[in-house]
């Protein structure tokens, strides 16, 4: 079956494009500008995987987005969540932070595009990366949102438009040690809500990515601050 993966050039969509290319045909890799802070870099990797995986790659901009969005991913005049590492499993603390990084719909939006190219080009699946740890706080990324959309697109495509996360029931830990036998180029990931020359390590994202890395064994040294 053909597929169209969404790729941020974060840790999770990375991991489920290399599963992805396994278990499909992977026929094109979208990128979204939104105007969120780390845009620049998230492009930049996006394409640099992209390349490395002979794969074509689509920057889709959408600035309308960032019109409508309040949030700290996208206003540099609001701070960004940085917890601590106990902060991290604590669910009040992680739903704030949640709050603090969201857009309006965003996930629901980026699929629904997915699948219009994925049905004008003959493609079955539209690939996310989703993960249990952060679907927690996130309902965009949890199995339920998975299956509704797969449900909703049964209607709206011709073609029957699934959607599937190969890291869906994995937590970060569980998605590096993955990555690292589908042997993943980690240096070429983005996953700062910061567009600085290396991950900032602090924020959230950040955060949990060199936690799992960590626990998971991976040297990830060079790519912070």
């Amino acid at each position: 079956m053909k597929s169209i993966v969404l790729l941020s050039g974060g840790l999770d969509s990375t991991v489920s494009l290399a599963h992805a290319m396994r278990e499909s045909d992977v026929a094109l890799c979208l990128t979204f500008d939104y105007g969120q802070r780390a845009v620049s870099q998230e492009k930049k990797a996006a394409a640099t995987l992209a390349t490395h995986y002979r794969l074509d790659h689509l920057v889709i901009e959408l600035p309308y987005l960032r019109g409508i969005t309040s949030t700290a991913l996208v206003r540099d005049d609001l701070a960004l969540p940085e917890p601590d590492r106990a902060g991290l499993d604590d669910f009040a603390a992680s739903s704030a932070a949640a709050a603090a990084v969201w857009v309006p719909n965003r996930n629901g939006l980026f699929i629904n595009i997915a699948a219009a190219f994925a049905e004008s080009r003959q493609c079955g699946l539209v690939v996310t990366g989703f993960n249990r740890e952060e679907a927690v706080t996130f309902s965009d990324n949890s199995a339920d949102f998975v299956a509704a959309a797969s449900h909703a697109l049964s209607f709206s495509t011709m073609n029957a438009v699934k959607v599937v996360s190969y890291t869906q029931r994995l937590d970060k830990v569980e998605i590096i040690k993955l990555g690292l036998r589908l042997g993943v180029p980690f240096e070429y990931v983005w996953s700062c809500y910061r567009g600085y020359d290396k991950m900032c390590g602090s924020c959230e994202s950040c955060q949990r990515f060199k936690r799992a890395a960590e626990l998971a064994g991976l040297d990830t040294t060079a790519l912070f601050i």
